[in-house]
């Protein structure tokens, strides 16, 4: 891999699991790291996002991929990157801000390849999906379950989204139309698999439920989850329905919501409804939760970025891969499980 590559937040937990999957499946890629902390090896870049003056370093170590992987509210690397003609990857946007950075560079020229891979588990979703259907234009609903351990050894950002969104509302798509929403409001009932069983879920804002209805026109999306702990998944629900979340300041609710354990194991489901009727359910396990996965799924992003001939424009993570290479490739991993049923 004849690239030189950025980590921005390499120092986080997201970050550095990248920094480890890719250099073990690519020992001789020249990786580098940035971060806000004082710099100690070589490979390391003082870099701050909000001070875009410390970018220089950027263009000094003549770096070809930047990989975002820390919030960067004012999209001050994306900026960078478009205006000095770098391929960048970023896993780390919310859907609002995923909507913003996207409408921001359609209709502009683009020299380099920018790709948004914000959604669920470093926007893996659409592509397994892809993998499992003859065409995309088949589907006519798509619902995704979610279950979050809070035993999960997991960074700060899924936290301090939920703190900062959980009292917003956000949509869902059904017929193409928008309907708002809440999370934790509107209880359903899913059997997942792998020896959970049946378990309440609650709304869930994740990307790709603007990826899957806006760029792949399916009609009807929705995601929901539920944490492993019961008692948790009821209380969160309770708290939006009385309005609890409302009265609570930022810093609070980043308490509520701010728990990591010490390692986990993290679940999805798909279930992909066909025009004809049929039903497929891809169901996906990650023994070492959920920053394992996302960084997994960012390398093997970068690693087909790296291999394969791409037109300069935006895309979305799952536009990489061919049908079934970014299944195949999660599928070989030893730590994750996926089933197709």
């Amino acid at each position: 891999m004849q690239k030189n590559i950025l980590i921005i937040g390499g120092k986080g937990l997201v970050g550095k699991t990248i920094y480890r999957i890719l250099k073990s499946r690519n020992p001789d890629a020249d990786l580098f790291v940035g971060s806000r902390k004082a710099t100690v090896e070589n490979n390391e870049l003082t870099i701050d996002v909000n001070q875009p003056d410390t970018f220089q370093s950027i263009l000094d170590k003549k770096i070809d991929i930047i990989v975002l992987s820390v919030n960067d509210n004012e999209d001050n690397v994306l900026h960078f990157a478009v205006k000095h003609h770098l391929d960048y990857i970023d896993i780390t946007k919310p859907t609002p801000a995923l909507m913003k950075a996207y409408h921001l560079l359609v209709g502009h020229d683009i020299n380099s390849r920018i790709v948004f891979a914000s959604g669920w588990m470093g926007g893996i979703i659409a592509g397994l999906i892809k993998a499992n259907v003859n065409s995309m234009t088949d589907i006519e609903k798509v619902d995704v379950a979610v279950y979050y351990s809070v035993k999960d050894l997991a960074g700060e950002s899924s936290a301090h989204f939920m703190a900062e969104n959980v009292a917003k509302p956000f949509v869902r798509y059904q017929n193409n139309e928008p309907v708002q929403i809440k999370h934790f409001l509107d209880t359903d009932y899913f059997n997942f698999g792998f020896g959970i069983g049946r378990r309440q879920v609650y709304n869930f804002d994740v990307p790709d439920l603007y990826i899957l209805n806006k760029v792949e026109k399916i009609s009807d999306v929705s995601v929901k989850m539920t944490y492993n702990s019961k008692f948790i998944t009821w209380l969160l629900g309770t708290m939006q329905q009385f309005g609890i979340f409302n009265k609570l300041s930022l810093n609070t609710r980043k308490k509520v919501f701010g728990s990591s354990g010490n390692g986990d194991l993290a679940v999805f489901e798909i279930t992909v409804a066909n025009t004809d009727g049929k039903f497929k359910k891809i169901s996906v396990l990650s023994e070492k939760g959920q920053a394992e996965l996302t960084a997994l799924s960012t390398v093997i992003h970068i690693e087909s970025l790296c291999k394969n001939v791409f037109n300069n424009r935006v895309y979305f993570a799952h536009e990489l891969h061919k049908k079934q290479d970014l299944q195949q490739q999660l599928m070989e991993y030893k730590t994750i499980n996926v089933k197709i049923y």
